[in-house]
C-alpha cells in the first residue's frame, strides 16, 4: 500500500496554514501525529494533494489552568494527556481514557486535537469531550476565532461542524469540582483495539442522589450519544435497583 503523490508544507504559524488553505483550497489536509490519516492514505481511501505539517506550531501546544477551565492545546499528545498532572487534576476522566487508546506508539504520536477533528465514533477522546461539557475553539483567516460545544461539534462518522478553512487550536473544559465525580469504561476484542462500547461519565452523588450527569456511549451510532433519556431518569433520583432498572429501560430510548 502506499499513497498518491502528495505535496507537503511545514506550518510553522497559523498564517502558514491559512496561506496553504487559499491556496490549495480543499486539495489541502492538516498533518499532525498522522495516525489516522496516513493509514487511509496509504490504502487510497485519502488522497490529499498537498500535506500541511503543524507539528511546528508553538501556540497548538501546552496545557494550562485559568479561571476554573483547563485548556488544552490541539497538538498535546494522547500520552501527555496520561501523564500531565494538571490534566489529572482537573480532567481525570482524559487521563483514565488515554490508557484505552490504541498502543503505546499510537499513543505517543496521536494528537487530542486530530481525534477530534477525525471524529471517529468509535473513539474515546470525542465521547470524553462531550462527558466533560468542553468547548472546542477553532480559528480561520477570514472569521477569526468561534467556540463550538462539543456536544454540538460532532455531526457523524468523521464530520464535524469545522468548516473547510478552520483549524482546531484548543479546547477548553471546566475543571472538575470537588463533589463531582467520572468514570471510563469500554468493551473491546483485544487491548488496543476499537471499542465495540463504551461509556465516558461525570456527575455529581449527594449522599446516594444522581445530579447533574453526562452519560456519553461510543461505537454505538455515527457519533458519540449524549444519552438524555437515561440522565433523565436517574437525575434527582436516589441509587436503588429499582432506578437502575428504570435507567436501562430508557437506554432503549437513547
Amino acid at each position: 500500500m502506499k499513497a498518491a503523490p502528495f505535496d507537503f508544507v511545514r506550518a510553522t504559524a497559523l498564517s502558514d496554514v491559512f496561506a496553504a488553505f487559499e491556496r490549495h483550497g480543499d486539495d489541502a489536509r492538516i498533518v499532525a501525529g498522522g495516525q489516522s490519516l496516513m493509514p487511509m492514505m496509504n490504502m487510497r481511501l485519502a488522497a490529499p494533494r498537498v500535506l500541511v505539517d503543524i507539528n511546528h506550531i508553538a501556540e497548538l501546544n501546552g496545557v494550562s489552568e485559568t479561571d476554573g477551565t483547563l485548556r488544552i492545546g490541539a497538538l498535546t499528545r494522547h500520552q501527555e494527556l496520561g501523564v500531565n498532572a494538571l490534566v489529572a487534576e482537573h480532567a481525570p476522566l482524559l487521563t483514565m481514557a488515554s490508557t484505552h487508546i490504541a498502543h503505546p506508539a499510537i499513543r505517543n504520536r496521536g494528537t487530542f486535537g486530530g481525534s477530534l477533528s477525525h471524529a471517529d465514533p468509535a473513539a474515546e477522546l470525542p465521547a470524553c469531550a462531550i462527558a466533560s461539557d468542553a468547548v472546542i475553539n477553532a480559528v480561520s483567516s477570514s472569521r477569526g476565532e468561534r467556540s463550538i460545544k462539543a456536544v454540538d461539534f460532532f455531526l457523524g462518522t468523521f464530520h464535524t461542524a469545522l468548516e473547510p478553512d478552520e483549524i482546531l487550536v484548543s479546547v477548553d473544559i471546566p475543571i472538575i469540582g470537588a463533589a463531582e465525580r467520572v468514570a471510563f469504561d469500554e468493551l473491546a476484542r483485544r487491548q488496543g483495539d476499537y471499542a465495540l462500547v463504551g461509556l465516558a461519565a461525570k456527575g455529581t452523588i449527594e449522599g446516594k442522589t444522581f445530579k447533574d450527569l453526562r452519560l456519553v456511549f461510543f461505537s454505538v451510532a455515527d457519533r458519540p450519544i449524549l444519552a438524555t433519556e437515561t440522565i433523565a431518569t436517574l437525575e434527582g433520583k436516589d441509587y436503588s435497583p429499582d432506578t437502575v432498572t428504570v435507567a436501562e429501560a430508557a437506554l432503549e430510548v437513547d
